[in-house]
């Protein structure tokens, strides 16, 4: 009910962390057409420099900002052709916004810096006294701004409670920004009543797990918020649309045409007097590289065509953007609600010594770190990382210690440091060696136990999580794994060091919880199908794409099926979607016996020109760019040689022999292979000849599955050339992902089933 706006001279606004002052000019020059639009011209310059004076103010902390947002406001009016006088000032303080707010305030005296008490003083004026009505600005993103104290504090702890949704998790709260929203937040509706908070910031608050209460109080004490999304993200969509194109952050300039890193939103979150729980919440996405001027042209649209409503669910921690999920999904059991024990995957630190793709070169390495006679420089040599300083241990005094108590050979583990990339790692469980050891992890790796991976929350854009391994697994990617395994021990008691056979008599119950073994025992099955059914869920794509909004936010939650014969067949899609996974487990037709014809064309190692492949010559040498040493060892992705082609009518006919055979049409095995052929190469001369282009792009876990192998196999870094066995696990993993593909039918078919014919959880709690 202020038709002027920023020009009523009831309007107090405050930018706090307002820099070098840009927004308070525009705020100004806004004020100014205004004016100049009622016919006040003359009078308009005047009326701008007071609102500069009295009622539009910034808080700054840096002197150097400080001193040009003056510089700047101080040229806008002399440009108005009234500037300021000798003592005359505008409203911006040199002062810490997120202090000082509350009265009485005591000060420790500075003496001989009276102009700095002054400018305190000033500034809490504001912070206390005066009616701000607008609160807006770009605040300060850096999750790494330290530990806040004193009433700093107050505002990290405001948002770590909730009265109906999740606690939150992580540590995002921790980030800049949020202390600017909830002073924010707080002047509006604590102290003022009313009025209107707006933010230009990172948008990881919208959705992310730590700022579920953040989110809550929002929709409690605001009655309308407006969400205008601009996206441009590095790690949740790599800077790139929904549709693959350029998705450049909305302060990229010519000059600087990637921006910042995280992806940004502005948010308006307004509040009247009388007021009760937020009645809208709307929200627009805005991509591309013309979002800018998409964003200034929506100013123009109606507001009730432009924005998408959105009702968040308390379910998924009350997510400001859309989610997408099937209408019962949150009354489906989550994975830790069936299976109550799990393990995070390892982490090492130290891979380029403790992990190696071969036993025997592990083996001796470790032998010589053990080996007395062998000196600290000689190791150095061999694996600089094992003595290399760091924060997290003395690698020296390590070293003697561990040395003292002797190599532990039975350590040396088979390891998933990859999806389908199996290795040996030395498990040191004594030391910081292993810098997340897991300790709960290694003990349960036994024979016939299966452990599927998860995660409360998926950094990708679209959820391709979901990997099953049979040994220990390291944790894969950005953020943390979780692997649920199928059986638990009965009892975690003595060493952690049994033989396997030990380990194996260990094992003694399903990891159920009593409402999944309830329905276990209610439906008449094994406690493995149901376990197995959450393996072949979460690889069909219908489930992914049908979830993706809740799936991205929290635990995966797995629909059961009302009867025996529906989990039975779910079961068996399952075990063979383990099976495909699993590089140590043959799989008939498609890595052993008579291969099926449409795999027989597939990842066939080839000689450019014909003819046979030479280990004794270098033809198995990775040289073509796949992979290169980062800074601290880490193996950074190349470019490396790939052709796309199309397929040769050869090739299309046994497609087209196997399709039949699986009850697809070839049109239907190419929609799920692809419809290109891709030529991989090692080298110049050696290449893997005919891998599906959606089985070259397939991921797991947020790695393209072949390329990050072949990334690790450059000579320069493997040290070596491929060995022929190798060579053929590249064919065998194009061809398990190649059946994982032409599954996903079946896959998305028993989704749907299952969906449609659904047991009552609640019947089981």
């Amino acid at each position: 009910d202020v038709p002027d706006g920023l020009a009523d001279p009831r309007v107090y606004v405050l930018d706090p962390c307002c820099g070098t002052g840009a927004y308070l000019v525009e705020v100004l020059e806004r004020i100014s057409q205004t004016l100049d639009e009622k016919g006040s011209d003359a009078l308009s310059a005047g009326e701008v420099k007071k609102a500069a004076m009295e009622r539009v103010f910034g808080f700054e902390i840096l002197p150097a900002p400080f001193v040009i947002a003056h510089m700047q406001l101080g040229l806008l009016l002399q440009n108005m052709h009234l500037p300021l006088e000798e003592n005359e000032r505008v409203g911006v303080f040199l002062t810490n916004a997120l202090t000082g707010w509350e009265s009485p305030h005591k000060h420790e005296q500075l003496s001989v810096l009276q102009e700095l008490e002054d400018e305190r003083d000033a500034a809490e004026r504001v912070k206390q006294e005066l009616p701000i009505l607008v609160v807006l600005g770009n605040p300060p993103y850096n999750i790494y701004a330290g530990i806040a104290v004193d009433e700093e504090r107050s505002l990290t702890e405001s948002y770590k409670t909730t009265s109906k949704v999740a606690l939150p998790q992580g540590r995002g709260l921790n980030d800049l920004y949020v202390r600017f929203f909830r002073m924010a937040e707080r002047r509006i509706v604590e102290k003022t009543g009313e009025g209107i908070v707006c933010f230009i910031s990172n948008y990881s608050w919208l959705d992310g797990l730590s700022f579920t209460g953040m989110r809550e109080r929002y929709l409690e004490v605001f009655d309308k918020i407006w969400i205008d999304c601009l996206n441009g993200d590095k790690y949740k969509t790599g800077k790139l649309t929904p549709d693959g194109k350029p998705d450049p952050s909305i302060f990229s300039t010519e000059h600087n045409r990637e921006g910042i890193q995280v992806g940004t939103a502005m948010s308006l979150m307004a509040r009247r007097k009388p007021t009760g729980s937020a009645h809208t919440l709307l929200f627009k996405n805005f991509w591309g590289t013309s979002k800018r001027e998409e964003l200034l042209h929506s100013l123009l649209e109606d507001t009730s065509t432009r924005y998408e409503t959105l009702a968040p669910r308390i379910g998924v921690g009350l997510p400001f953007v859309p989610a997408s999920f099937a209408e019962a999904y949150l009354l489906w059991p989550s994975l830790p609600e069936l299976f109550p024990f799990s393990s995070p995957g390892v982490t090492t630190s130290l891979d380029d010594f403790v992990i190696d793709c071969d036993r025997s070169s592990l083996e001796a390495r470790i032998a010589m770190y053990f080996d007395e006679s062998v000196s600290d420089e000689e190791i150095r040599r061999i694996a600089p990382s094992a003595l290399a300083k760091t924060h997290r241990f003395d690698s020296v005094v390590t070293r003697r210690r561990l040395m003292a108590r002797g190599f532990l050979r039975e350590n040396i583990v088979r390891y998933a440091y990859r999806p389908l990339d199996l290795r040996w790692l030395y498990w040191e469980p004594e030391t910081d060696l292993i810098e997340r050891k897991r300790l709960e992890f290694l003990p349960n790796v036994v024979s016939g136990n299966l452990w599927l991976e998860g995660r409360q929350r998926t950094p990708n854009d679209s959820f391709d999580r979901g990997y099953v391994t049979r040994v220990l697994s390291d944790n894969f990617g950005n953020g943390l794994s979780n692997f649920f395994p199928l059986m638990k021990p009965r009892g975690q008691t003595g060493s952690l060091f049994h033989s396997a056979s030990e380990r194996e008599g260990g094992l003694a119950t399903y990891n159920l919880s009593e409402h999944a073994a309830h329905y276990i025992s209610s439906i008449g099955n094994r406690p493995e199908d149901l376990f197995l059914l959450a393996v072949g869920m979460l690889r069909a794509p219908l489930f992914a794409a049908d979830n993706d909004g809740a799936l991205r936010r929290d635990w995966p939650r797995i629909p059961l099926p009302d009867s025996k014969e529906l989990l039975l067949a779910s079961a068996e899609l399952g075990r063979k979607v383990a099976d495909l996974l699993d590089p140590e487990t043959e799989v008939d037709g498609v890595t052993s016996g008579s291969l099926r014809p449409e795999l027989r064309v597939i990842g066939v190692a080839s000689r450019v020109g014909g003819g046979n492949l030479n280990e004794g010559t270098g033809d198995l040498a990775v040289t073509a760019g796949w992979g290169h040493a980062g800074q601290g060892g880490v193996t950074m992705p190349g470019k490396g040689k790939a052709i796309t082609r199309p397929w040769t009518s050869e090739e299309l006919a046994a497609i087209g022999q196997g399709a039949e055979a699986l009850g697809l049409s070839a049109e239907e095995a190419l929609a799920q292979l692809g419809d290109q052929a891709v030529d991989v190469y090692l080298n110049d001369v050696a290449y893997w000849r005919g891998v599906p282009s959606g089985v070259w792009s397939y991921t797991i876990g947020g790695y393209q599955v072949m390329k990050k192998w072949l990334s690790y196999r450059e000579k320069a870094l493997l040290g070596r050339d491929l060995k022929v066995e190798e060579m053929y696990e590249v064919t065998r993993m194009a061809r398990r992902i190649a059946a994982i593909l032409l599954l996903q039918p079946e896959l998305d078919a028993n989704y749907l089933a299952v969906k449609g014919a659904t047991w009552e959880w609640g019947k089981s709690r």
